[in-house]
């Protein structure tokens, strides 16, 4: 199964403890949403980038298409894959 490497665009937090990390690609055009627990983010980093399964990958609504390319295009030229972010 082939793999894209997606760079992290967003991260909100709820007032349920939960929060939302959201990575695309450095075009824009797929992202990858994860929602984790505060408690699990404190044992573990969130790094500035992922490698993720292609059909883990959902298509970018078209509102949100430039913005996740800009940040994901800085996250790329400002950090390493594994720096924690």
């Amino acid at each position: 199964m082939a793999e894209t490497r997606v760079w992290l665009v967003e991260r909100a937090y709820n007032d349920k403890g939960m929060v939302r990390l959201v990575y695309a690609t450095t075009d824009g055009d797929r992202y990858l949403r994860k929602q984790l627990s505060e408690r699990m983010l404190m044992q573990r980093d969130v790094t500035a980038a992922v490698d993720v399964d292609d059909d883990r990958l959902e298509d970018t609504a078209d509102e949100n298409r430039q913005r996740y390319a800009d940040e994901a295009s800085r996250m790329a030229d400002q950090h390493d894959p594994d720096d924690a972010i």
